[in-house]
């Protein structure tokens, strides 16, 4: 792509809005940065673009006449803001981040959605293939945003995560492995209904073609009726019946398929990471690692050391025979479900942070089977206080901050006890993100 004396506006400044300023001041564009703050609450990077030439309109004024000829959006910024609808009125493209990256990339990319398990599917396919071994740049909803490195990138495959907020943006992208997990309420707040939400994840199979790979699983009715319109080699994986291409799990034990006929196997036991779901990751990571050129003996190999990632089921520690683990990153009803899931020890659970529209009731119901008490905490404590009740559950108690519904678990919990931190909800209530979340929690309790 051609940027040189190109007006471009971006919009959100954000680290992803803040990366692609820079790389498009490098590609000789003209570049406008808009953002709602003020210039008093804006950080020093985007002062920093300032002095290198980028304008910087801010509190989202809109000027009399669009006077720019690209607009590229931050995930974080809704598109349904009045300067999203004025540029296409004047007939300039709008495209995000993960476009604009795909648009300069000269590698093939790997793409990998879904409501729960992507950033563990898409690490574990990093891990596997930098085992193969091939240079891989990982990044996307994980990691650095890719357009600060795909122009110097040139290794074997690019590995994305990507969100709703990326693919809905993206007209052109065209990942040549594709992989959609599963699909469960999360985001309405944003996209309004569960429908617009599978609708924007399903964009990252939009552009694909019949020597692409479409990953879906079997087990999801919504991928099951979506597989029916997508032009790419299907690819299924499923943990409840055997599948014709692909991989599945029976009787403990997971093998790779082609035409029906099995190719190779092994104990799911052997997955060094534990949990029902993580068989399915380790599935859909194994099957992309697969399809990009990696032998099943080598995935094998892989899936016995790939150790996991932060906030994701992390263990913690262990004090005076409680077991705490941090799933910061379970930040919807239906992830926090899959960690319930994982132990069968007693559980005092840490529920919190800012819902997005999800109901409560299931969540709180398995709440009730499994767990032994909860610990409510942060914005969302009145509605699952609600939820609780209208389940007829009755163990929990209510933390006046996240500091003190961790000492409220440490002092609940007994020997043999799971003290899990599995929010359900969003922590950008009180953090800026699920990570300072986990962190905080992991120092309280080292301390």
């Amino acid at each position: 792509m051609d940027y040189q004396g190109k007006r471009v506006l971006v919009v959100g400044a954000g680290i992803s809005g803040i990366d692609a300023c820079h790389f498009l001041l490098k590609q000789g564009a003209s570049v406008i940065l808009m953002d709602s703050k003020s210039r008093e609450n804006l950080n020093q990077d985007v002062l920093d673009l300032e002095k290198k030439g980028v304008e910087l309109r801010l509190g989202n004024l809109l000027p009399q006449q669009v006077d720019w000829e690209l607009v590229v959006s931050s995930p974080g910024v809704p598109l349904g803001l009045p300067v999203f609808s004025l540029s296409r009125e004047a007939g300039v493209e709008v495209i995000g981040e993960i476009e604009l990256a795909w648009r300069n990339a000269s590698r093939p990319f790997i793409g990998i959605t879904g409501t729960n398990g992507k950033t563990t599917t898409t690490a574990l396919t990093a891990y596997l293939l930098e085992q193969q071994p091939y240079e891989i740049l990982l990044g996307g909803n994980i990691g650095q945003p890719l357009v600060s490195s795909i122009g110097s990138f040139a290794g074997d495959y690019i590995v994305a995560e990507l969100s709703s907020f990326q693919l809905e943006s993206c007209r052109d992208f065209h990942p040549h492995i594709a992989a959609f997990l599963n699909l469960s309420p999360d985001h309405l707040d944003r996209h309004g209904s569960l429908e617009n939400y599978g609708a924007a994840k399903a964009r990252i199979f939009a552009r694909q073609e019949k020597d692409d790979f479409a990953i879906l699983n079997w087990d999801d009715p919504y991928l099951r009726q979506l597989s029916a319109s997508l032009n790419g080699q299907l690819r299924f994986f499923s943990l409840q019946q055997p599948v014709e291409d692909g991989m599945f799990f029976q009787d403990g034990r997971v093998f790779f398929v082609r035409s029906g006929r099995k190719v190779y196997d092994f104990p799911a036991a052997d997955i060094y990471i534990k949990g029902r779901h993580n068989i399915a990751n380790a599935m859909a990571g194994s099957i992309a690692a697969c399809e990009a050129g990696m032998p099943p003996e080598r995935i094998h190999e892989g899936l016995q050391s790939f150790p996991g990632v932060p906030h994701r089921l992390e263990f913690v520690c262990e004090r005076d025979g409680v077991c705490y683990v941090n799933d910061s990153k379970g930040t919807n009803p239906d992830s926090t479900t899959q960690a319930l899931l994982a132990y069968e020890q007693p559980m005092i659970v840490l529920l919190g942070g800012r819902n997005k529209g999800c109901d409560m009731r299931p969540l709180l119901q398995l709440v009730k089977e499994r767990a032994r008490s909860a610990v409510l905490f942060g914005e969302a404590t009145a509605e699952l206080k609600r939820a609780a009740d209208a389940v007829g559950f009755k163990s929990y108690q209510i933390a006046d901050d996240f500091t003190h519904a961790v000492f409220l678990a440490r002092s609940a919990a007994l020997p043999g006890d799971v003290v899990l931190l599995s929010p359900a909800c969003t922590s950008w209530d009180a953090f800026p993100n699920f990570e300072v979340r986990g962190d905080l929690f992991k120092k309280l309790v080292r301390e």
